[in-house]
């Protein structure tokens, strides 16, 4: 069964403050949906809500909280549910980000990777999913992931620990789920012009480094627009894809990763080599 369209779906928005979520959150009221929206950014969520009701939208249910809090995630579900009962569309896209090699990365890092990329959405899934199954009426699931939950991206050891992980997650659910008709969509997105990509933490380097700034700068050049990720959203719910991309860049990289190992291992090698080399001379 699973969703066609938002119109009158009850949908829930992680990380609807700034970004891909607030993004999300926009053109899902666009399209017709009543929204339940949280983020750990009490302001930024009160102004989407302001915006999204200014617009004629309508949001049910907002609340500010940190998705790593399980209790905090659960209490939020059980208010939901008393108002709403049981929601149409779970969309888990509220995370953050650590770029950093082995030796510079801390356990704080990659803690906080797992913690909010992956245990976070796993709250939500807990806390949400389990009422849909049981209302009968199907529904959504959507996971944001990243194209460091496909590929072996430079310098995304930690980033890529939970991203790789809310793929497996998504993958068996894809299948566990389709008997109660909740369709399970998997947002692999690449460079995004967000707050967070602008503001990454590259642990054990200097922002500041011309190296450094030419590579991030390289980095956003190539960054879509978060409405540009929202919309392939909302198509690839609506045409149940279970791999969602946002631009042709990492759809072919997977591609070729998968078709061509041995070029693609050849490839990772050399970039993870030169991004080395880069260390090696910001530290000289």
């Amino acid at each position: 069964m699973g969703r066609k369209t938002l119109r009158d779906a009850k949908v829930l928005v992680t990380g609807a403050a700034s970004g891909i979520g607030r993004a999300t959150a926009l053109a899902a009221a666009a399209a017709a949906a009543e929204l339940v929206l949280t983020d750990i950014d009490a302001v930024g969520l009160d102004t989407t809500v302001a915006d999204i009701r200014a617009a004629g939208g309508r949001v049910a249910v907002a609340e500010a909280l940190d998705i790593t809090d399980y209790e905090a995630v659960r209490r939020f579900a059980e208010r939901v549910h008393t108002e709403l009962d049981s929601l149409d569309v779970v969309m888990n896209v509220a995370g953050t980000s650590v770029w950093g090699t082995v030796e510079n990365l801390e356990h704080k890092h990659w803690r906080r990777m797992v913690e909010v990329n992956l245990m976070g959405p796993i709250h939500v899934i807990e806390s949400f999913v389990p009422r849909m199954v049981r209302a009968g009426k199907g529904g959504a699931l959507v996971n944001v992931s990243s194209a460091a939950g496909l590929l072996a991206l430079p310098w995304h050891a930690a980033y890529s620990a939970a991203k790789f992980g809310i793929r497996g997650v998504s993958e068996v659910l894809r299948f566990d789920l389709a008997q109660h008709g909740i369709t399970v969509h998997l947002v692999v997105p690449g460079a995004v012009d967000t707050p967070l990509v602008r503001s990454v933490e590259i642990v054990g380097v200097d922002r500041a480094d011309p190296k450094i700034e030419r590579l991030t700068t390289a980095f956003t050049q190539h960054a879509v627009a978060p409405e540009q990720v929202a919309s392939a959203i909302l198509r690839g719910i609506e045409h149940n894809r279970f791999l969602v991309y946002s631009s042709f860049d990492i759809r072919f990289g997977y591609w070729w990763a998968r078709k061509f190992a041995f070029p693609y291992e050849f490839v990772m090698r050399r970039s993870s080599a030169r991004f080395s080399r880069l260390l090696a001379t910001t530290h000289s």
